[in-house]
């Protein structure tokens, strides 16, 4: 890949991330605090995203793959999403902003695998330089975050609004890439292969379906981080939230770097649970926070570990996935964990995390009790360790198609 081509792509994915960082991780506070919204609505709204998840590849697998170039359709879905965002900052009630959130996460995140695409079909090593084009994305987020503090619109409507601005100048800009024609023009459509539900035969190996469990459940403690922690942050009244919250960004890139070196000396069962014991630790820190004094350390050191979090059981989970099965099933394979862990699993964790919120949230809405919020992502991480732990071997062959002849 040229450095000229790199440096469009890296823009590209930085664009793109920068989007959904305007806009995902404060809105918590703008719905609870500005729009009052109750806990159980702001948990919807959160699993907005996970909708989009799991209806995105029907849409992918339908129009994406088979009709339209990949740019022109990435910068026409930004186009569209700039205006749902921009409408979407206008509304007021549960009722009228719910649905039109839910129509902008389906363009966004059809978006999200054309990202993807685009980069994988114009990389010559794919093993090496899309990573490093992915890493633009932490950058975006971080930007997004830094942008929104700066700015001061972290519990106003403005955040929507900088989100439609991106996603107008990603729309645009998307239809200058390279050309990357549809890779399905005339492949049959089937909803078994969009989902990944090959895939299943692989369930029938205890490891494997342990993982996917695991994986689903550990979607959970997920959603209550991205549900409550700017709302939490904003209620024990630290200053510029959004921007402090990048630091598990910058710790994102840290632990992706280490990842080859722990696993190497760990395997994939040891970093899968060091994931899960970072969870445990994140959510046992914020637990304490609300009554500890001299407590900015617990604070940092929960936010720092996200890369820990997310990479050691996400990206590590990918990885697994991929050498779990043979080339035959392999897309199948990570078509189905996505389901399972971005789309089932996401959704399920907002609504429960806007469930547990609501429960504890004060008369009137205005402070909630978050050590009691906190304890139930951090009791079912600390479960999910043992479960795994005990259930999981990481020595079984990668499993192949019914019918399929063996891989070398």
């Amino acid at each position: 890949m040229s450095l000229t081509l790199f440096a469009r792509l890296w823009f590209m994915v930085f664009l793109h991330y920068f989007v959904w960082g305007a806009w995902y991780v404060t809105l918590s506070t703008y719905l609870g605090k500005t729009l009052q919204f109750p806990g159980g609505q702001i948990g919807l709204a959160y699993g907005s995203t996970a909708i989009g998840a799991m209806v995105s590849p029907f849409f992918a697998g339908i129009v994406a793959d088979r009709f339209f170039a990949s740019q022109r359709l990435l910068g026409a879905l930004h186009l569209l999403g700039a205006a749902l965002l921009w409408h979407v900052s206008t509304l007021k009630s549960f009722g009228q902003f719910y649905p039109v959130l839910i129509a902008y996460t389906i363009s966004y995140m059809a978006g999200h695998g054309l990202t993807n695409a685009l980069t994988l079909a114009h990389a010559k090593n794919p093993a090496r330089e899309f990573p490093l084009v992915m890493l633009m994305g932490s950058v975006g987020w971080i930007a997004a975050g830094l942008t929104v503090s700066w700015l001061k619109c972290e519990d106003n409507a403005g955040m929507f609004q900088l989100a439609a601005g991106a996603a107008a100048v990603m729309g645009l800009y998307s239809f200058t890439l390279p050309h990357t024609p549809p890779k399905g023009a005339g492949a049959p459509v089937n909803a078994r292969t969009m989902l990944g539900l090959d895939a299943l035969r692989l369930m029938r190996d205890r490891s494997f379906a342990t993982f996917i469990i695991c994986s689903f459940l550990i979607c959970v403690p997920l959603s209550f981080y991205f549900s409550w922690m700017n709302a939490f942050m904003n209620e024990m009244k630290i200053d510029n939230a959004a921007a402090k919250m990048t630091v598990g960004q910058v710790s994102d890139v840290v632990f992706l770097l280490l990842l080859p070196f722990l696993l190497k000396r760990l395997g994939v069962k040891g970093i899968l649970i060091l994931g899960m014991v970072a969870w445990t630790v994140r959510f046992g820190l914020l637990t304490q926070f609300p009554q500890a004094t001299d407590a900015a350390w617990m604070l940092f050191v929960a936010i720092a570990v996200h890369g820990m979090c997310y990479d050691y059981i996400f990206v590590m989970g990918r990885m697994y996935v991929d050498n779990r099965a043979t080339e035959d099933i392999r897309a199948a394979t990570q078509g189905f964990h996505a389901f399972v862990t971005l789309g089932a699993g996401m959704f399920v964790g907002s609504w429960l995390s806007g469930v547990v919120g609501q429960h504890y949230t004060a008369t009137g809405g205005a402070t909630h009790n978050w050590s009691s919020i906190w304890l139930v992502p951090a009791v079912m991480s600390a479960v999910l360790i043992f479960v795994f732990a005990v259930l999981f071997k990481d020595n079984a062959p990668a499993v192949k198609a019914e019918g399929s002849s063996p891989t070398t």
